[in-house]
């Protein structure tokens, strides 16, 4: 594909280069060759990009000049995403349902859809149009379903569930799976609280591989438009999870959480139950929120608190010894 012509359809502007220059795929900037295109987001490799030996590199509008071809954009890192789709062309599913499914006579399922093997899709089941349930998917009595739903293998949507169009669940993800809900009875025995509530997904959520989101004991879970949750994340019975917002791996929200739009928990943070996190919060990897989290914070660290303020109580760490050994000194000597 031409350089030019990559140009145009990424809407960036070509500096530095031959429109002629043919491109044959795309690879990170350190292993980028003549007929690669890469792409610098994150200033700690502009060095590398000085260097870089690929036939065009995507870089920002004020990104200083380096000796190779450039496409300028407003936004690298998308371009980039972009430019991912020329070059790798997912497999395609063509309607049908294999022999091996089982659809209940109740279920009402949309055109173009693809059935894989196995899949079990229960009574009074609703699925739009366009979707693709590949192997061993299955999906309970009532759930509802939208447009172009994509559903990898083993993932499961559970009984009375609510989905919106083009949900993507990846393997092995389960949406509307128990709460975690026990009551201790008189003689120490642990009594399951009936978990009666839909998890229920808007529009444009993916759900990675591995991760549950758990139906609510009573009223629903739910995941707002545009979220997009990782591997191995875990959402809570009754919790909510604004729009756009982002649970990275492992993040892990107890019961009741309720996480504002445009937020951002990065690996493994993990927030106590019946709290709040406002709109634009961004928490570090590694977490642990135990209150509530104001609009537009960035917190890090256990019990977490001001990202700056962790920072300067991190570089102390280090030093606790060398100056309780100074404090003893000094109180010997008084």
């Amino acid at each position: 594909m031409k350089l030019a012509q990559i140009a145009t359809v990424l809407g960036a502007r070509l500096e530095n280069g031959s429109p002629d220059t043919e491109i044959t795929g795309v690879a990170g900037i350190e292993k980028a060759g003549p007929g690669h295109l890469t792409f610098v987001a994150n200033p700690k490799y502009a060095s590398a990009a000085r260097t870089a030996k690929a036939g065009a590199v995507i870089v920002a509008e004020n990104f200083p000049h380096i000796p190779c071809a450039m496409l300028r954009s407003g936004n690298p890192y998308l371009a980039f995403a972009r430019a991912i789709e020329l070059f790798y062309q997912p497999p395609k599913y063509a309607p049908g349902v294999h022999a091996t499914a089982v659809i209940h006579p109740s279920a009402k399922i949309g055109e173009n859809a693809h059935i894989g093997p196995y899949v079990v899709v229960s009574e009074d089941v609703q699925i739009g149009r366009n979707a693709v349930l590949l192997a061993h998917v299955v999906v309970y009595p009532g759930a509802k379903i939208g447009d172009n739903f994509f559903a990898h293998a083993h993932a499961v949507v559970r009984e009375h569930c609510q989905l919106g169009n083009s949900v993507v669940l990846q393997n092995g993800s389960v949406v509307g799976s128990d709460g975690f809900g026990f009551a201790k009875d008189d003689s120490g025995h642990w009594q399951k609280i009936t978990q009666s509530g839909p998890a229920v997904v808007e529009d444009d959520v993916e759900v990675q591989a591995n991760a549950c989101i758990d139906r609510a004991s009573v009223g629903e879970t739910h995941i707002g438009r545009g979220a997009k949750i990782d591997n191995l994340v875990q959402v809570g019975h009754g919790s909510r999870v604004g729009e756009n917002t982002l649970l990275c791996a492992q993040v892990g929200l107890a019961g009741s959480t309720d996480v504002g739009n445009n937020v951002i928990l990065a690996g493994q943070v993990g927030v106590a139950g019946h709290c709040s996190i406002g709109d634009g919060a961004i928490a570090t990897a590694q977490t642990g929120i135990p209150s509530d989290v104001a609009v537009g914070a960035v917190v890090s660290g256990y019990p977490a608190i001001d990202n700056k303020l962790w920072l300067r109580c991190s570089a102390v760490f280090s030093r606790l010894p060398e100056m309780a050994k100074a404090l003893r000194t000094k109180a010997v000597k008084d």
